[in-house]
Formats: structure tokens, sequence, C-alpha cells
């Protein structure tokens, strides 16, 4: 280990990033204030967290030795300590007579003491984190100790959804995802999920290929190389995932199907663009609940906010962790219609709008008709500034602001686990 490297590593908070989500494991976490604990069920609950199975005790590293002398030890142990450097090291040799040798250990201490952090890895301990610490970093650290170093990162899940039907949320899905990879040179792919009346292959001039329909139908099989197959290829940086786009077949759609696809999807690029229908079932809001950003499109009408306002409160009430919705007022300005103000509509949210598109007929119904995106036949059109800003916005061009976790980067290479004595 390079011994210069001494500084703390910073790391992004969670909303900025896509973490990958927790496996079907075990965790036991042993806090030694209220603090940590609250922090510690906090993330337990976290939508990442969901498949683990999580037991949390006061006690810090003496309660898991005392534990786990008449239990086996879980998959991953958190445990936390007030102690010096000597007193944690002691404790920790405690844990490692009871320690089964494939169980990760997490240590949250109290001093940022490099030392200490060497004397821990040497030891084989997984990570150490220095106090306090937030539910989204515990979260991180979990999901990283069964992350391949190696792998490609995760893509991100940007999630596309309208408040009701009309509104244009598919319509600004398409062009953003056109705009993050033709303007801003970032490989994405646009999956459409409606799969009886999606307008993916329409707007991009497109055959329905049913790619996703195929992919959804068979979960066990997918994999890299079956979605590199069912994908559209639009270009360099751009392809497509879409629906067959016809009601000759009933759809039966499980949660977990799509889960599957999307995690394989996020693997082949670095944007991934979800276009979710205006349904409202299981798989939905499963969707929803799981992606990395979500993009609420409404207009500035009543039933559009009441819509809005029940799916902002469900996605705040589910996602307490993540980035709040962002919210695009779309088709404002039509005349003679009576609309709500744009403050009144997002402080009826208790957002403001990231983005307000003008009523723009011609720009949007000559794009649609010649199966382009309003980038290409109106460049220079309000409409498409205004999208371009937020394509920019959504692909997160600006660098993410740190927050101060211990670690070193060699903390990349995990060490094996320390083992019984």
């Amino acid at each position: 280990m390079n011994i210069a490297a001494t500084e703390p590593k910073l790391s992004a908070p969670t909303e900025h990033y896509p973490v990958a989500l927790v496996p079907r494991i075990n965790i036991g976490i042993f806090c030694d204030n209220q603090q940590t604990g609250e922090t510690a069920q906090a993330a337990s609950i976290d939508r990442r967290m969901a498949r683990a199975s999580v037991t949390i005790q006061l006690g810090g590293v003496a309660a898991a030795a005392q534990v786990y002398e008449s239990e086996a030890t879980p998959n991953v142990i958190v445990v936390e300590s007030h102690g010096d450097r000597n007193k944690i090291m002691s404790e920790l040799g405690q844990l490692a007579e009871v320690c089964q040798p494939n169980t990760k250990v997490v240590v949250i201490g109290h001093i940022n003491d490099v030392i200490l952090y060497r004397e821990l890895m040497k030891n084989g301990v997984s990570e150490y984190l220095v106090a306090p610490i937030s539910a989204p970093q515990l979260i991180e650290t979990i999901a990283g100790l069964f992350s391949d170093p190696k792998s490609a990162p995760l893509g991100r899940i940007v999630a596309f959804v309208g408040s009701k039907g009309g509104v244009g949320s598919s319509t600004i899905a398409h062009n953003i995802g056109w705009a993050i990879s033709q303007r801003l040179n970032i490989e994405t792919v646009i999956t459409d999920l409606d799969l009886s009346f999606g307008t993916a292959s329409l707007n991009f001039n497109q055959d329905g290929g049913g790619g996703i329909f195929e992919a959804l139908t068979q979960p066990d099989r997918v994999d890299g190389t079956l979605i590199e197959r069912l994908m559209t290829k639009l270009g360099n940086k751009l392809s497509l995932l879409n629906g067959p786009g016809g009601i000759d077949k009933e759809f039966n759609i499980e949660a977990q199907s799509v889960e599957t696809v999307l995690n394989v999807v996020r693997h082949s690029a670095p944007m991934i663009v979800v276009d979710v229908p205006n349904l409202w079932a299981p798989w939905v809001k499963h969707t929803l609940l799981n992606a990395d950003d979500i993009i609420i499109t409404a207009t500035p009408e009543l039933p559009s906010l009441r819509n809005a306002k029940n799916l902002v409160d469900m996605l705040k009430a589910g996602r307490p962790h993540d980035r709040q919705p962002r919210l695009i007022l779309n088709q404002v300005g039509v005349p003679k219609r009576p609309e709500i103000p744009a403050a009144e509509f997002g402080k009826a949210l208790g957002l403001s709008p990231s983005a307000i598109i003008p009523h723009d007929p011609q720009s949007f119904g000559l794009a649609q008709g010649n199966g382009q995106m309003v980038f290409e036949v109106a460049p220079k059109s309000k409409s498409a500034e205004i999208m371009f800003d937020l394509a920019e916005t959504i692909a997160g061009t600006q660098k993410p602001v740190k927050t101060s976790r211990f670690a070193l980067p060699g903390m990349l290479q995990r060490l094996p686990m320390m083992k019984k004595k």
C-alpha cells in the first residue's frame, strides 16, 4: 500500500450517481450510540437494501463478539467503536475469534487515524468509516463490498413518466436521450416500456422490433449479449430498446422482470433513459422507486397537478435518501386555455420546475411527422434550447459535491476477511 496516499478519500452523495442494489445477504449492525443506530435503521429501510436481512443492536464490537459466540456470523458485520487505536484492535481481536472466514467486517470509528486504517486493512477488515456517517454512505459501502472493481461503472437509470396521458413525457424523454447521446456524446440507451402504445419507434422512424418484450418474457436468459442483440442502433452513441407496439397480445409484466432487464441494460451504457407508460401497476411503481432519477412531465392543469402531487408524495416517501423527482411543465401557453401558473404548480408539489417548455405545435408536430427530434427540425427553437439545458442537467456534467469518508485508493482491492484464530 502506498504510504504517501494517506489522505481520506472523499465520496459523493449517493443521490448524484448510481449505487448497486445490496444483494440478498444477512447484515448484523452493532452500534455504539443512538445516532449511528438511527442512521443504520434509516439505511435498512432504503430501497437499495430491500433484499438484505438486517439486524441492528447497540453494544458495539463487544456485543457482536458475544452474539456470535453462539450464532453463525452473517455475510456482513458492521461494528462501531468509540475507542482509540489500541482498544479498537483489541476488540476486533475478540471478534475475529468467532468470525467465519467469508464474513466481511466494516468498522465505524470516531478517529481519523491513518495508522489505524492500515492496521485494520492488514488484518482483513473490509472498510473503515469515520463517524458520523449517513445512511446513503452506509448503503454505498455495503453495496461496494460485493461489486467487481474491474467491471465498468453502472449506467444511470433516468425514468420519465407523465402525470397523465398526452402531456408529452415520451416525446421529451426521446429528445433528451437524443441530446445526451448526440450533443453531449454520452452513450445512451432509450428503453420504451409501453409495450402496446409506445411511440419510440415512430419518433425515431424505426420498425417496431419488440426487443424489450422478448427480454421481459424470459428474464432468466437476459444477459449483455441478448440485450445487445435486441437493441436497435441509432448511431454510434444511441440505442433503442422498444416494445412491439401492438394490441394483439396481452402483457403480464412482473416487477422483478423489469428490474432484471434494466440492471443488465445499465451495464451497457452510462445513461439509460426509461420511458415509463402512463398507467399504474405494481411494476410501474417498482420501476419508479428504483430509478436513479425521475422526471415527471405535467401540463399546467388541475388533473395533471393532482396526479403529479400523488406521484411526488409517493416518491418522496419511498425514496427518502434519493434526489427529489424533477418536474417539467410542458405545453405552457396554449391559447385560450386557463392554466395554473408555474410558481403555484411547483409550490403545490414542493418542487421548482426544472424546465418550462412552451406550447410549440409547429416544432413538435414537424418532428413527429418526420420521425425526427426537435433538435433536428428546429434546432434554434426555444423548446430545443430548454430541452438541451435540461439534458445537460440530467447528464450531470458538473462535478459532484464531495462529502467526507475515510478510505484510501487501494480500498478497491479488497483484502481477505479476518479469519478465526
